[in-house]
């Protein structure tokens, strides 16, 4: 039991865990190199898209805004551009047409590099075909730039206070309701156990007395 209980508790944590990694703004300092639109066609991974009822199309077919990017160390990346609207996560973005021009407007060269801070969600799966999808872009600096995640901090340290009360609330309950439970419960049954041993010792006793006689 102690192996299932702690397990259950790992694929809880490794969930939760999870959830918030990939709903929580992520930053990246890059340096974008183009924007595109195309067609996607959407299957069993479409619950990593933004609802159909705020991109630019419907169904399981639709067009998005795409990002395209370099990290300082070379390597590539790309980002969705999607609305959220009112859904999940709640980011309520309505202006993926305005970002892509933004986006247009910040491209460089690797002679005449601009650094852009990127502030997305989601990951980047090639398997699955998945993107991030862009929140915010802001020209900063440099590579080196310093981004707080603000944010992730105040969101983390409420979920952690939370954690806490909800801890401090369920020892409270269970040394006042389900420990006394507990031992009155042991305490009744040590005194049915009693009782039944006293019961056998009775008879036994009659038995003896009534059928050991010569």
């Amino acid at each position: 039991m102690r192996y299932l209980k702690w397990s259950f508790f790992g694929i809880l944590t490794l969930f939760v865990l999870s959830f918030l990694h990939y709903t929580l703004p992520q930053h990246d300092i890059v340096r974008i190199v183009g924007t595109e639109n195309r067609r996607m066609d959407l299957g069993e991974n479409s619950w990593f898209w933004a609802a159909p009822d705020v991109g630019t199309g419907s169904g399981a077919s639709r067009d998005v805004f795409f990002i395209n990017a370099v990290y300082p160390n070379g390597k590539t990346m790309e980002y969705r551009n999607e609305d959220t609207g009112w859904g999940w996560p709640p980011y309520f973005k309505m202006n993926s047409s305005s970002m892509n021009t933004g986006a247009k407007e910040l491209q460089s060269t690797a002679a005449a590099p601009k650094w852009v801070a990127v502030t997305h969600y989601g990951w980047r799966n090639q398997l699955f075909t998945i993107f991030p999808n862009v929140i915010a872009l802001r020209e900063v600096s440099g590579p080196d730039a310093r981004i707080i995640p603000w944010i992730n901090i105040v969101i983390l340290t409420f979920l952690a206070i939370i954690i806490f009360m909800a801890r401090r609330m369920w020892l409270q309950f269970r040394e006042r309701m389900i420990e006394p439970a507990v031992i009155e419960a042991q305490e009744t049954f040590d005194h049915i156990d009693a009782r039944a041993d006293r019961a056998k010792a009775g008879i036994s006793g009659w038995f003896r007395r009534t059928f050991g006689r010569k």
